[in-house]
């Protein structure tokens, strides 16, 4: 039998070993993934339904395994702008980053989902910011269901580089308009539900966060007419093996094409293929340390994309009259912003109670021209049109108004004749 102090130091220094492990962070096995909160921090939202939510996500993200080698969260508010709680690494263990949600300030201001939604795209996912290649990315975003300004377009370019949405709408949000962002199947990925009972999705929703996180899966995006990226988790090393990409349209009409990677590689780009086509992709890890199974995927490019339009013909943007006189007035006009330029322009104008129209020719580069031989106190209609190489010609209208005249002048009686004067 060990002394008492033998024993004493035997178990501290298992404690100190515990601990040191402890300290390591996560098991080498653990899922590997970048996870981004976006909470609505606006206005919008009661103090008492922000609390809620903190909690909630505090509940969600506590038990999940956070370290350099596995998990990061970071946390982003919805307002007026967009605001970083903490980025991605900055918290090492689920308490830290529940810790951090706690004490975390509402925001208040406007709900401007999109901004925020474009703010995470440049700021915290995008590999120039500092994301990790190669790893899945999960956005999980609880709201109370509305934006000031559009979300769709930006949460699409989310969803194209790989990023997988999940959205809690406390109750008060637009089915459809969710169901779009969400990614799909939107019966996977969007909860609705009322904010005293979110306890109630905890699990469910951490055990479909940590199942997309361990999903060693080869994925597509920024999908072209003629390109895509692809992206997967890290599966081998430099030192214990390489990887061989295949392609192979999946219509049978070119050959296959093949490329050799790497160890350390987690993306590669083909471009010039066709648009429009199915394509089978495999990746397939060669190791002779351990194995490794190939994954699969079908990608379909883009219809190829329309020639840009020739620029629409059109005529003046607008008219402008000025130096009216009562026999003249400047009639000048601004040309279509983005036409092409006009072989030059033609000016009719008449009478708008009836009369004789007469025309004006003006040569190219000239926008203004003056009316002659007009009537005072008179409405006119002034027409001008452009006209274009191709024939077809444009125009627009205005009415203009001469001034009266000085009034003529009475005439003055004769001089009465004298009367005559006898002898």
């Amino acid at each position: 039998m060990l002394p008492w102090t033998a024993l004493g130091l035997a178990l501290s220094l298992r404690l100190a070993l515990a601990r040191s492990g402890a300290e390591r962070g996560p098991p080498a096995s653990a899922p590997q993934g970048d996870l981004l909160f976006l909470l609505d921090s606006s206005a919008s939202v009661s103090h008492y339904e922000f609390s809620r939510v903190q909690e909630f996500v505090g509940q969600l993200v506590a038990p999940m395994p956070l370290g350099p080698g596995a998990l990061r969260a970071s946390l982003v508010h919805v307002s007026s702008q967009p605001y970083t709680e903490f980025p991605f690494g900055q918290h090492s263990s689920g308490e830290a980053v529940q810790d951090a949600i706690r004490t975390a300030a509402q925001r208040m201001g406007d709900t401007n989902t999109g901004l925020a939604l474009a703010y995470a795209k440049e700021q915290l996912f995008a590999e120039a910011a500092g994301a990790r290649p190669g790893v899945p990315k999960v956005l999980v975003w609880v709201t109370d269901g509305g934006s000031s300004d559009p979300m769709g377009p930006p949460m699409q370019e989310l969803k194209d580089m790989g990023v997988t949405v999940f959205i809690v709408s406390t109750g008060r949000g637009n089915l459809l308009e969710l169901s779009a962002a969400a990614s799909a199947p939107a019966e996977k990925h969007l909860h609705f539900v009322d904010v005293d009972d979110l306890h109630i999705i905890v699990q469910e929703l951490r055990g479909s966060i940590l199942n997309e996180m361990q999903k060693q899966q080869l994925r597509a995006s920024e999908v072209t007419s003629s390109s895509f990226r692809l992206a997967w988790p890290r599966l081998l090393t430099t030192d214990s093996g390489y990887y061989v990409l295949e392609l192979v349209p999946r219509a049978g009409l070119g050959a296959p094409r093949r490329q050799q990677l790497p160890g350390n590689a987690t993306d590669w780009t083909w471009a010039g293929l066709d648009p429009d086509t199915d394509y089978d992709v495999a990746l397939v890890p060669e190791s002779n340390v351990h194995l490794v199974s190939p994954q699969h995927l079908r990608v379909r490019t883009r219809p190829a994309e329309p020639p840009p339009s020739a620029p629409e013909e059109a005529g003046p943007a607008r008219i402008v009259i000025s130096h009216a006189r009562p026999r003249s007035l400047r009639v000048s006009w601004a040309p279509a912003l983005g036409a092409p330029a006009a072989l030059g322009y033609h000016v009719q104008f008449g009478p708008l109670r009836g009369g004789a129209a007469q025309r004006v020719d003006v040569p190219a580069g000239r926008n203004s021209t003056t009316l002659q031989g007009l009537a005072p106190g008179t409405a006119y209609l002034v027409t001008v049109t452009a006209a274009f190489r191709s024939g077809r010609e444009s125009a627009l209208s205005a009415k203009a108004c001469t001034p009266d005249g000085p009034r003529p002048r009475a005439p003055r009686p004769p001089p009465s004749a004298a009367p005559a004067r006898g002898p």
